[in-house]
This record gives structure tokens, C-alpha cells and sequence, in this order.
């Protein structure tokens, strides 16, 4: 008995895979297509178009809108580190890089103090319109990268226009809740990473800085403006007179094999407008070849470099530096350099690298004195008189009072200002480069420390001086004191004038 053909169709099960039998969940997949498609074209438009770079008054920053869980405001300030701030919840982050210093701003602001009471008002202008463009760019970057890809994917205009249209109440979404969550006073508790998280003063106090403003972009606006304040900080300083009236020597010594010292020492060439660098030595940790290389961002610097050899230098190591540009090496003859300053110098007479080629403490003392004192004849003997002295030692230093104005040098690692018989100052810089590996030999770490020296253009007589001073490893901190130069009554040999310590002399703080 056969079924009828009607039942036999009824009873017949439904294929689980026909396209038609479930047109639901056949949309369903195709939408949940779709919202991955425009999430994906939404990120990748933010991560290749989404941010812009503007000034926010003597700050360049890059400024970037992206999804995030957790939500807030992120800083970052290279070398110093990165302030994340719980200014909003999820879904969206604002990133801020500051990612350099408008010279010629800076420079207005250090030749005009009185700038600085409009900066945070300005900053704050700036920071408004800033945040307000990229977050119009962030929103068009996301929807035209999910209309480009929904259209490189699914190949139809109306699927590419839903991906765009999903993505636009997304951004809106999250404006909103990142208005409704907006937390004013986020500033109170500021997270530092980095070199900031031992010194968070650099950024000035967090809850005045709360305290002073109300809006979100005013906060903002007041944190880059403290980061500024920070950068000018020289402006506090004692005024010199115009800078071309003067000639700035950077000096440095006892680098030691640290390569941190490399952009420490050009930043400060760069912002001070150094004329030339001396290096009292020391340049390298035991003079081997294998430290030939370390010598060749001298000729980075756009300056000359004079340099002197100090006892871990070997003659490979003055022959590397003599081969990069604008080095000039030392060797008993007079030279010079720039605005007719005449610079007098020998290596050191010692090549101790380590303890067991070192010798005895009375051996190599006798052998400094004696290069100091042949200095001292060369100098009284010199037609003109030399105006400055570099030795590696200030034991060869002391022998010269009263034959030069000025004798610099390094060695001991500790920065020392002395008064000569005869009028001469014998200038003794620390270790800019931390001593090295020797600066984790004491308990506390061997700060870093240059000089930038300020000599008359007409006279070559120091008039001033800067010490810099930067926390040695693992610190943060940062100390700028000016030194103005008291006239003296005689002035030695080959000067037109020369001095001490004057009474001006300043700390820097950074200001909040």
C-alpha cells in the first residue's frame, strides 16, 4: 500500500541547509558581518587618519581619539615619561603626545619672562580647538574607513553605507558616554610612568592645578602649560647680556662609555646655542678598539669638539675622536677654535684603565704636577697668552695659577669652582655621564653634570656659568644654577678681565 504522494512530501524532513527554510538567522549572520566589517574599517580609518598634529602654544603635540575598555586621558612627554588620567570611563581614550618644542617660542619665552602669565591662556585656546578638530577627524577617519572597507568586502554601496551609518552611531555613542562620565577633577590624581613616576613636582601640583579650572580642556590646557613652564625654566635665571656678546662653551668630561650622555649633550647644544664643546677626557671606560665607535656622534653635534685624553683614553681612543668632524685633540700646542679664543691643553701623561695598570697614587701624582707645570711655561712663554687651559686632572690645573685666566678639567667625577693665586679659575666639571658603570659602584647614584661657560667675545674672560645637573640611574631630577662672574682687580696673563663667583647665583625649581 503506497502513502499518498501529499503525506509523503509533508513527512519528508526539511534540508537544515536550505537558504530559504531560515531567513532570520541568514540576516542575522549577514548584520553581524556587517558590525564586524565596520568595526574593523572604524579602527584601522582612527589608526591611519585619526590624528593630527598641532601646536598647543610652545608645544608640538600629536593629538589621537582611539577605542578603549578603560577610557581616559594618557600624556606622554618624552624622555620624561607618561600621566595617564581617569578624566572619563570607556569606550574612548584620548592620547596626547608632546612630541617636541617650537624653538623659536621657547627662545621668546627665556628672552621674556613676562610671557609666561599668558601661556595658560593660551595653551588653553589651543588645547580647545586641538581636542575639538580631532575628535571631527577621528569621526570622519572611522566612518570613511567602514564605508571602504564594507565596500571592498561586501562589493555593494547600500552594505557599505549601513557599515558607515553603524559606525557614526558608534562614535556617537561614545561621545556621549564619555560626556556623561567626563570627570573634572581627574587631575587630582594623576598616574606617572616613566622618569615623572619618581618626580611628579615636574608637572607642578596636580590639585591647584585642578583647583584653577573647571573644564576639562582648561586642565589639560594648564598640564601643557606646566610641562612648558618646565621646558623655559632658564627664564627664572639671572639675565646675561645679549647672547652675541658672549661665546658659549658647553663643557663636559668623564663620559665614561655612557651613551645617555650622546643626547643630553646635543639637546643642550641645541637649546643653549653652544658655540663649541669641551671634553676634559675620559671619553671612553678602558681605551680598547672596540670602543673606537663611541667617538662618532661628535661629528653629530654641528660644533667643535675639543678634547683632551684623560687616563682611561688610550692613543686609539685620541685617534678615533681626532678622525670625526669639527674634533680638535689637545697635544701641547695652542689652537684656535672660535671668536679668537685661544685654548691650551695636553692628554694626560697616565693610561690607567683598570687597578692593574694603574701604578702608585705618588707616581702618577708627580707625573700630572709635571704636566701642569710644563703647561705653565708654555702659557707664560706664548705670544699671544692662551685664554683657556683644558687638562684632564685639576692636579695638573693647580700648577697653572697665575699663568691663564681659565683652566678647565674633570677627573674626580664632583664639579668644583676654585680660586687661584694670580687670578686663575680652575673649573673642575663632574662626570656627564654618571661615571659610567662606575656611578652603580656608590650608594647613591654619580649625578650627571655639564657646564655651559659664557666668555666675553672681546676679553675671552668668563662672565657666567651654568651648572646642569640631571639625576644619575634610576632618578629624575633636574637642577639649573646660574653663576654671574665678580670682576676682579687683577686679572692674570692673556685676560682682559677675570673674576669668582659673583653674588647671584640661583636654584630652579619647576614651577606649578
Amino acid at each position: 500500500m503506497r502513502m499518498p504522494r501529499a503525506r509523503l512530501r509533508a513527512a519528508a524532513p526539511e534540508h537544515p541547509e536550505h537558504p530559504h527554510r531560515h531567513p532570520r538567522a541568514a540576516r542575522a549572520a549577514r548584520l553581524a558581518a556587517v558590525v564586524v566589517v565596520a568595526l574593523l574599517g572604524g579602527w584601522l580609518g582612527l589608526v591611519l587618519a585619526g590624528s593630527v598634529s598641532l601646536p598647543v602654544g610652545p608645544v608640538h603635540a600629536r593629538l589621537s581619539a582611539a577605542p578603549s575598555l578603560s577610557g581616559g586621558t594618557v600624556v606622554r612627554i618624552p624622555p620624561l615619561g607618561a600621566i595617564a588620567l581617569d578624566t572619563n570611563d570607556g569606550p574612548l581614550e584620548v592620547r596626547v603626545d608632546v612630541t617636541s618644542i617650537d624653538p623659536v617660542a621657547a627662545r621668546r619665552i627665556l628672552d621674556d619672562p613676562g610671557l609666561l602669565s599668558g601661556l595658560p591662556r593660551q595653551v588653553s585656546r589651543d588645547t580647545r580647538q586641538a581636542v575639538g578638530r580631532v575628535l571631527a577627524v577621528g569621526t570622519v577617519a572611522a566612518m570613511g574607513g567602514a564605508f571602504v572597507l564594507g565596500l571592498v568586502v561586501f562589493r555593494r554601496l547600500r552594505t557599505a553605507l549601513l557599515s558607515t551609518t553603524i559606525v557614526a552611531g558608534l562614535v556617537a555613542g561614545t561621545l556621549t558616554s564619555a560626556a556623561l562620565t567626563l570627570q573634572k577633577g581627574a587631575l587630582r590624581e594623576p598616574r606617572y610612568s616613566g622618569l615623572l613616576a619618581s618626580a611628579p613636582s615636574l608637572i607642578g601640583n596636580a590639585e591647584d592645578i585642578a583647583g584653577d579650572f573647571t573644564a576639562y580642556g582648561d586642565q589639560l590646557a594648564r598640564l601643557v602649560g606646566n610641562v612648558s613652564r618646565l621646558y623655559a625654566a632658564t627664564s627664572d635665571l639671572p639675565l646675561l647680556p645679549a647672547a652675541d656678546t658672549d661665546t658659549r662653551v658647553l663643557l663636559v668630561s668623564d663620559i665614561h662609555l655612557n651613551p645617555a650622555a650622546w643626547p643630553v649633550i646635543r639637546s643642550t647644544v641645541a637649546q643653549y646655542g653652544i658655540d663649541l664643546v669641551v671634553d676634559a677626557g675620559d671619553l671612553t671606560d678602558h681605551g680598547s678598539r672596540l670602543e673606537d665607535g663611541f667617538a662618532a656622534p661628535i661629528s653629530t653635534l654641528g660644533v667643535p669638539y675639543v678634547f683632551v685624553k684623560g687616563n682611561h683614553d688610550s692613543a686609539a681612543t685620541v685617534r678615533a675622536v681626532r678622525r670625526e668632524e669639527g674634533a680638535v685633540v689637545l697635544d701641547g700646542a695652542g689652537v684656535q677654535v672660535v671668536d679668537g679664543i685661544r685654548f691650551l691643553g695636553s692628554p694626560d701623561p697616565r693610561f690607567t684603565p683598570d687597578k692593574e695598570t694603574a701604578g702608585t697614587d705618588a707616581q702618577g701624582t708627580a707625573l700630572v704636577q709635571a704636566q701642569g707645570q710644563a703647561l705653565a711655561a708654555t702659557a707664560r712663554a706664548s705670544d699671544p697668552h692662551p685664554d683657556v687651559v683644558v687638562v684632564h686632572d685639576p692636579t695638573a690645573g693647580a700648577e697653572l695659577a697665575g699663568a691663564v685666566p681659565l683652566v678647565l678639567s674633570g677627573h674626580t667625577h664632583k664639579r668644583d669652582v676654585r680660586q687661584l693665586d694670580g687670578g686663575t679659575t680652575l673649573f673642575t666639571e663632574g662626570s656627564t655621564g654618571g661615571a659610567g658603570l662606575r656611578g652603580l659602584d656608590h650608594d647613591s647614584p654619580t649625578p650627571v653634570e655639564l657646564s655651559v661657560l659664557y666668555l666675553d667675545k672681546r676679553t675671552h674672560a668668563l662672565t657666567a656659568w651654568d651648572d646642569v645637573t640631571l639625576g644619575g640611574l634610576g632618578l629624575a631630577s633636574a637642577n639649573v644654577e646660574r653663576h654671574v662672574v665678580r670682576p676682579a682687580s687683577t686679572p692674570p696673563a692673556g685676560s682682559g678681565a677675570a673674576g669668582g663667583p659673583g653674588a647671584r647665583s640661583r636654584r630652579l625649581a619647576p614651577t606649578s
